[in-house]
């Protein structure tokens, strides 16, 4: 009987750094391959309730459940779509007006700059016309790829569509799968960690679309207040790019700033529009996040920002999606795996008490 292999614990940390480095610099070069995957796996968590309903309680057959639960989601996301289109189609009706309170609220920024700063609104304007001429030249030039990003866009969307489709009817030739990568001793901890991420990733993607919700009603009730017109549209758009972490809630408050032109351009609407921006960002931040999101992946503050940094310099936008549900995958595996339970500690949120640190100091002193 041959015995196990021990490594001392520089040769472990070794071996655990290299693999993550190896993940990572995979995922790094083949971002456009992996990524769909990656979201199509997420939606597929989501509606796995739905697709288990469908086959067990009303016998659809396994095809037959994956169609319908794709149908569903693509027509709640093509429903919203619509709406907005269907918004910002009426919203085009105020160009002129838009127009003209744009005009005259530079106007007033130009006065202001002028009073404030003593630079003459002749010399602001000459800075500004140099700046628009660049602007359109790096416009004309970015045109044909923003066309391109478009078309991936379309493409990486109908690949995520039937990766979702072939993720749910082959589900349990995937467990199989990694049953036949273990031994048999351990596919309990295998079963544990399968149903574990099956529960953190729904329980995430739900906690998404409830912050989502929340954030777009208390946006519009906040721009209703003020009387900013298209106020559920834009609070819809808000809740919708509070998804994206960071840059997102700074996109919405532009494209929030440019609709409220629709009604008049005085500086006390858009002091407004900021304000009710900052209190929804502080709600969000302080109660929606901690209760809602956190509590669900249990990944820490640190863990979460510097994960999604990484996804958005690896992937962009999706990256920076796909960093909590990633963590929060690798926290699961940690937690059950002996050698590795130390980086599932490290990634938790939990805090330890002092006396029970105090405790461990005294006995490694003695």
């Amino acid at each position: 009987m041959t015995r196990p292999i021990t490594l001392p614990f520089y040769a472990k940390l070794a071996f655990i750094l290299i693999t993550l480095i190896c993940f990572a610099f995979i995922f790094c070069l083949g971002k456009d391959i992996l990524t769909p995957i990656l979201m199509a796996f997420l939606f597929a968590v989501l509606l796995l309730p739905i697709f288990t309903f469908l086959k067990t309680k009303l016998k659809f057959p396994r095809h037959l459940a994956a169609i319908v639960c794709l149908a569903i989601f693509i027509s709640i996301v093509v429903g919203i779509l619509v709406f907005i289109s269907y918004q910002v189609t009426y919203m085009a009706n105020d160009f002129d007006t838009i127009k003209k309170n744009a005009n005259s609220f530079i106007v007033e920024i130009h006065k202001f700059i002028r009073e404030n700063f003593q630079v003459s609104i002749g010399e602001q304007k000459k800075y500004l016309d140099s700046v628009t001429k660049d602007s359109v030249k790096t416009g004309q030039a970015k045109l044909g790829s923003f066309i391109i990003s478009i078309s991936d866009v379309l493409l990486d969307s109908t690949i995520m569509i039937i990766y979702t489709f072939l993720f749910l009817i082959y589900k349990e030739h995937f467990k199989l799968f990694f049953a036949k990568l273990i031994k048999q001793e351990n596919h309990g901890i295998l079963q544990d960690i399968l149903s574990q991420i099956k529960v953190s990733i729904n329980n995430y993607i739900v906690s998404l679309i409830i912050e989502m919700i929340v954030v777009s009603v208390l946006t519009s009730l906040g721009l209703w207040i003020i009387g900013v017109k298209y106020f559920v549209l834009l609070g819809l758009i808000t809740g919708i790019l509070n998804l994206i972490p960071y840059i997102g809630i700074f996109i919405a408050g532009i494209i929030t700033v440019l609709a409220s032109l629709t009604g008049s351009g005085e500086i006390s609407v858009i002091l407004g529009i900021l304000i009710v921006n900052v209190i929804v960002q502080f709600i969000d931040n302080n109660l929606l996040v901690p209760l809602i999101i956190n509590s669900k992946v249990e990944i820490n503050a640190f863990v979460s920002i510097m994960g999604i940094i990484v996804g958005g310099a690896a992937a962009g936008i999706a990256g920076m999606f796909l960093a909590i549900p990633l963590l929060a995958i690798l926290k699961i595996i940690f937690d059950r795996i002996d050698s590795l339970s130390a980086w599932g500690y490290l990634m938790g949120n939990h805090v330890p008490r002092k006396f029970a640190w105090r405790k461990r100091k005294i006995i490694t002193e003695n």
